[in-house]
């Protein structure tokens, strides 16, 4: 999968960060302070997982579609593996659970 930036700006500190990290100027080690500010890691998540993060927020189906601006419907698909977020609902599911329902609020 592509790496995707918090940010247009971060996109450009980290693809100016990894250049210097090419050029010899900057070390591996400070490449992965860069990566870790830069960029939100986006993994794929299993139906389990979406219920935990959506109860460990104790906000129901319908709550937590209206969140993330889906259906009730597609919530409970999720839920049950029918369907699986992609996109920008698997990025703010990704963001809830890094960071809380408020986060998206």
């Amino acid at each position: 999968m592509a790496k995707q930036y918090r940010s247009e700006v971060l996109a450009s500190v980290h693809e100016t960060a990894l250049g210097m990290m090419e050029a010899g100027v900057m070390e591996k080690k400070t490449m992965k302070v860069f990566d870790e500010m830069c960029l939100t890691p986006v993994e794929e998540l299993a139906p389990e997982r979406i219920r935990e993060i959506r109860l460990g927020e104790n906000a129901s189906q319908a709550v937590f579609a209206r969140y993330l601006n889906v259906t009730t419907g597609l919530v409970s698909q999720w839920e049950r593996g029918e369907k699986r977020p992609r996109g920008a609902s698997l990025k703010l599911l990704t963001l809830v659970a890094k960071n809380g329902l408020g986060t998206v609020a």
